[in-house]
């Protein structure tokens, strides 16, 4: 793959809590300068992003019950209604961990398929964060088993704020379960291309990342001087 092509795999991400609106501003501008496949960002700030986007191909992505997933059923509802009707096309869900961790199936599966469908009445896509770094291995199996269940577009490793990101185990574990027909999103320290790389490599084909502008000219570099 050339460059712009790992480009269309990045979320473009600024999810700290003390980001500003300049910073926002120019997490959009850089997505629409290198081609990355989203941007996300707070539901707070979906509005100015997508007035920032308008135009390009660049999706809209935001968070729900984030970071700690232990919000109502009802309330990640309304949060990802509320945010597809501001302009995102894209949720990113934590699952409930303590639920899951509990042995709470059918609730774990009905809570994604609750928002799962919220999301796919407006034409989203919905991404289901198991925060794989506080699972077993079993618990992620079922977490991703579940999210198939519930008709999930994608499952994502992590938040990124709960200690521990994506590994290579991890990707490949999920794919393994969810097959070739879910999506699986690598997110939390990838700050390298050689990071992105073995991500892909073990069955990713979303990167959620805030250092894509760096691991971009990276790349182009490397293919510059290859």
């Amino acid at each position: 793959m050339v460059p712009d092509d790992w480009a269309k795999l990045i979320d473009h991400t600024n999810l700290r809590p003390e980001a500003t609106q300049d910073q926002i501003i120019r997490l959009c501008r850089e997505a629409v300068e290198f081609g990355f496949a989203a941007v996300v960002v707070h539901a707070a700030y979906v509005r100015l992003a997508g007035s920032r986007l308008e135009g390009s191909e660049v999706k809209l992505a935001t968070v729900v019950g984030f970071p700690l997933g232990a919000t109502l059923s009802s309330v990640k509802q309304f949060e990802a209604s509320q945010a597809l009707e501001l302009g995102a096309r894209e949720i990113d869900m934590v699952l409930n961990i303590g639920a899951l961790k509990s042995g709470q199936r059918e609730f774990v599966q009905a809570e994604i398929q609750g928002v799962a469908g919220v999301t796919h009445e407006e034409g989203g896509l919905l991404k289901v964060i198991l925060e794989t770094a506080l699972l077993t291995d079993e618990e992620k199996k079922l977490a991703c088993a579940l999210s198939v269940q519930g008709e999930a577009d994608f499952v994502k490793t992590s938040t990124g704020f709960l200690g521990g990101g994506a590994t290579v185990h991890d990707v490949r574990l999920m794919r393994q379960v969810v097959g070739p027909n879910i999506g699986v999103k690598a997110s939390g320290g990838i700050r390298t291309a050689g990071e992105l790389k073995a991500m892909i490599e073990a069955g990713a084909n979303r990167i959620g990342t805030s250092s894509g502008v760096r691991i971009m000219e990276e790349l182009r570099q490397a293919s510059r001087t290859a």
